[in-house]
């Protein structure tokens, strides 16, 4: 016969809390983007077209950014621990630059370790309307209808 007195049962509730507790705790990562692996990037040499660079390590996508006179290939990696704002532990740009005849002219690889903080300027369009409630524009619109025009007669 099981034993389910009382004391066991909370000494296991109370097991069961700690670990769930200690489990949410845990750091979780996530990863995103996409980096040529160093393989690929040896056979894209100084004079190769754009088109072989897409051939061989793809186009950038969505987590690189294409321009006339470079590619960037972005791959980063973030840590989400608890309550605090999600951490970027680990970052690779691959840029590789083009002539203006398409020709790769170099290959660079930024770390983490190189990057620098960039402000972006936040532009915010403001809206003509001010202090003017919403009920306040729908009964101002009022006097401007004319019933005859919107009734068709």
């Amino acid at each position: 016969m099981i034993d389910f007195s009382v004391s066991k049962v909370r000494g296991f509730l109370l097991v069961l809390g700690l670990a769930a507790g200690l489990a949410a705790c845990s750091a979780t990562y996530t990863n995103h983007g996409y980096v040529p692996p160093p393989e690929i990037l040896s056979e894209i040499g100084i004079g190769a077209t754009r088109e072989q660079v897409a051939e061989l390590a793809g186009s950038p996508g969505t987590g690189g950014v294409m321009r006339d006179e470079a590619w960037f290939y972005t791959q980063y990696r973030v840590r989400n621990y608890t309550y605090n704002a999600p951490e970027v532990i680990q970052r690779d740009i691959i840029a590789i630059s083009f002539s203006d005849a398409g020709r790769v002219t170099n290959i660079e690889r930024f770390g983490l370790e190189d990057g620098q903080i960039v402000q972006l300027s936040r532009r915010v369009t403001e809206s003509s309307v001010r202090d003017v409630g919403f009920l306040r524009q729908i009964l101002s619109n009022f006097g401007r209808i004319n019933i005859g025009e919107a009734l068709g007669g």
